[in-house]
Formats: C-alpha cells, sequence, structure tokens
C-alpha cells in the first residue's frame, strides 16, 4: 500500500459557514483568493479551465452540497490527476477551511514546502476578502 505525505492547512474566518461557503462553491469566485488561478481560470464549453506552467488544465469543482466539501480535480494532458480535497465546517458563528495537501510523486521538499506556502496565502487571502465584507 502506498500512501503519500500530506499537509492539513486550515484557517478560521469570523464569518458564518452559509456565506463563506456561498462565495467559495463558486469557481468564479477562486481567482479572486486562489493565486494559482487568479488571472486564467475561466469557463468553456469542456468545462473550467486554467493556464498552468504545464500547459492547459481542465479543473472539475464539486456540486454544491450541505456537507460543506468543495474538492476539485486538476487535469493536466499527460499527467496524473490532481485531487485537492477541501471542506468548510461551522466553528461557533464562523467558518474552519481546511485543505489537504498531497505531496505529489516526483516532488521535491521544496517545491512541496513552496505549495504548503501558496496554499496557506490562499487561504488568508480567502479569509481577509470575507472579513473585510462582514
Amino acid at each position: 500500500m502506498t500512501t503519500s505525505e500530506v499537509r492539513i492547512i486550515h484557517v478560521t474566518i469570523h464569518v458564518p459557514i452559509e456565506r463563506a461557503y456561498a462565495f467559495v462553491h463558486r469557481p468564479e469566485n477562486f481567482p479572486r483568493w486562489a493565486a494559482g488561478l487568479a488571472d486564467s481560470l475561466r469557463p468553456t464549453e469542456r468545462g473550467w479551465v486554467a493556464d498552468t506552467p504545464e500547459g492547459e488544465a481542465l479543473i472539475h469543482f464539486s456540486e454544491p452540497n450541505v456537507f460543506g466539501v468543495l474538492d476539485h480535480r486538476v487535469v493536466l494532458n499527460g499527467k496524473p490527476d490532481v485531487v485537492v480535497p477541501m471542506r468548510m465546517v461551522p466553528n461557533g458563528d464562523g467558518t474552519e477551511v481546511q485543505l489537504v495537501l498531497f505531496r505529489q510523486p516526483g516532488m521535491t521538499d521544496a517545491d512541496f514546502k513552496r505549495d504548503a506556502r501558496m496554499v496557506k496565502g490562499d487561504l488568508g487571502a480567502l479569509k481577509t476578502l470575507l472579513e473585510a465584507e462582514r
């Protein structure tokens, strides 16, 4: 059995989960807080597409749901799919956002740390954005 190294990155956002989820579950809002998708995420006839250093990626987002699931899958030609589990759960009057970052096969320590910093920055940007709109 093979497993991957993971980092669970989380942030507490001081807005109700209903409001936080209503914003984040919409792919068109990802560029407002997710730096990796900021400039290029767009709807196409094939679904949501983003430009990456490795080429065009198809992004599949989970359907809106009552469980706070915000998973998405990144599909690049010739590469294994990257699954990004993400959840929102109530935390009192606020929201806890959790993302599981999997270390991809062949990823260096430096690249894994860089990805973790980027995700932490993205979640921080989401917190700032949502809390500023209170």
